[in-house]
């Protein structure tokens, strides 16, 4: 019975206020409070950082108002964006927490003050993102119906076969490759002894041994996703768990949480996309779990088997964090942040009597040039190392093998050391044109359709282009998705559909 008719009023709807609207009020609101209560925020620097997170928001709010799917990557980089381009330059000022000091000489002193270089650096990237979201823009809208499409459906008397053979020998690939090092406990004290030198050269071996546990979960989500009736949520955790535990023997305990926080990314959508969706409260405490982790493997990272001391208690893990350096402040600022390192950049490059020349797209060759072995050609051109270390400390103290910087300077980052800082919208408009791609291909995927076990892969590269370098783009690309790409590729059926039209 209508409202009318029982003598109630209508009830009228009002329109949701738009995201747009929500995120500047929501970043003004922020940022005047600060300034408003803290004298370090007195300063023109909010502006621009406020104008980026309004920027960034507006697509966080729109995923959180459920307009994008949990895995659309324009959604997933709103909401990364909000930290990344708003909130952890406040945190630098809040904190006050730069980079190590261990990086500066006397002839590289870094700025008397920060925030000037946080308030240009977040002018570029204000009009980055503008570029972003123009780049992006036409692939946003609705499509019309296709009269063509093509869908991959997993072949059943080929997939499962050949999963097993590739879930197999990359088992046994991990397994020689713990012999070599005289086992299990030799695998630990080779990275506790020599870090990452001591697993040089076995870049194309952790290729494929690294690739067992996503490979198992395709086989586990394929046939869990076959059942009429969805598994029940206390199956899908402990497959997680299973799939966690995994991924840390097949690559975590050589010290590399982005082995396993990325797997674990891809693991969660490989389950939403293809088992059941995955609610955002799940989402919400997945990141909890995931931050905790990545705080305490930190302490694996610099001091190996040690670590399990700062279970002990707090007084230990102050211990540790003081020895290491691996703060919470630095794990938020440092791994999940550039805010700092690509307003240097641009203070370095503002300086006449700096000597910094530009790499002129040369990092970018180098890291194409890493597809070469070095015994292939020995004088391939150097990667971001050669202008990262020349940023920290001066023309020519770059000496390929002996002393080298090896920070992440973030895709602005990179582009500055290239060309300069107009290169910056340069590389936000193909980033657009790539997460725009993305979004508009994966909603058109269907919901058999074999490739959203890799699309989870795919949409994860894209926080990888934002915050990484060109190198690390193509080492991820290559060492991650290559394999089950290769699986994919021969284990599905390409099936072409066409609509019928009429009087045809």
């Amino acid at each position: 019975m209508s409202a009318a008719a029982d003598g109630r009023p209508p009830v009228r709807r009002v329109a949701a206020l738009p995201s747009s609207l929500l995120a500047s009020a929501g970043c003004a609101l922020l940022v005047v409070a600060l300034v408003a209560f803290d004298a370090r925020f007195q300063h023109w620097f909010v502006v621009p950082v406020a104008v980026c997170g309004a920027l960034a928001a507006c697509d966080a709010l729109d995923w959180l108002r459920g307009r994008f799917d949990i895995f659309d990557p324009v959604g997933l980089i709103g909401l990364f964006g909000v930290y990344f381009f708003f909130a952890a330059p406040l945190l630098h000022v809040a904190w006050d927490r730069w980079i190590s000091s261990a990086y500066w000489l006397a002839l590289v002193p870094p700025p008397a003050d920060w925030r000037p270089w946080l308030g240009w650096m977040a002018w570029l990237n204000a009009l980055g993102l503008l570029c972003y979201r123009a780049a992006r823009a036409p692939f946003l809208g609705q499509r019309g119906p296709r009269r063509r499409w093509r869908v991959w459906r997993l072949a059943p008397r080929r997939f499962g076969p050949i999963l097993l053979i590739a879930v197999a020998l990359t088992t046994l690939a991990q397994v020689l490759v713990f012999l070599a090092f005289g086992g299990f406990g030799g695998f630990i004290s080779a990275f506790e002894e020599q870090s990452r030198d001591g697993f040089a050269g076995l870049g194309w071996a952790f290729a494929i041994a690294e690739s067992a546990p996503i490979l198992l979960l395709m086989g586990v989500a394929a046939e869990l996703g076959s059942r009429a009736r969805k598994p029940s949520w206390t199956t899908v955790i402990l497959v997680l768990l299973a799939f966690f535990c995994l991924r840390l023997i097949f690559g975590g305990l050589r010290g590399s949480r982005s082995n396993t926080v990325w797997a674990l990314f891809w693991g969660v959508g490989i389950l939403h996309l293809w088992v059941r969706p995955i609610p955002k409260r799940l989402i919400v405490a997945g990141l909890a779990f995931l931050l905790t982790f990545m705080y305490f493997y930190g302490f694996y990272k610099a001091v190996g088997r040690d670590a399990l001391r700062a279970f002990e208690g707090a007084e230990v893990r102050a211990e540790l964090v003081e020895d290491t350096g691996r703060s919470f402040e630095a794990l938020v600022l440092a791994d999940l942040g550039r805010s700092d390192i690509q307003a240097f950049i641009l203070y370095r490059l503002s300086e006449r009597d700096a000597g910094m020349r530009l790499a002129r797209g040369r990092t970018y060759l180098g890291a194409l040039a890493l597809l070469v072995p070095r015994s292939a050609w020995p004088d391939r051109p150097p990667t971001k190392q050669k202008e990262g270390t020349e940023l920290f400390y001066g023309p020519g103290s770059y000496v390929p093998g002996r002393w080298s910087a090896s920070k992440v300077y973030g895709l602005a980052g990179e582009a500055m050391l290239n060309f300069g800082p107009l290169a910056v919208p340069l590389a936000f408009i193909i980033f657009g044109l790539l997460v725009g791609f993305l979004h508009r291909h994966l909603r058109e995927l269907g919901r058999r359709d074999a490739r959203l076990l890799i699309a989870p892969f795919l949409v994860n590269l894209c926080i990888i282009v934002l915050i990484s370098d060109s190198d690390n783009i193509l080492f991820s690309l290559i060492k991650n998705g290559a394999v089950p790409a290769l699986i994919l590729l021969v284990g599905c059926d390409r099936v072409r559909y066409r609509r019928a039209t009429r009087g045809g």
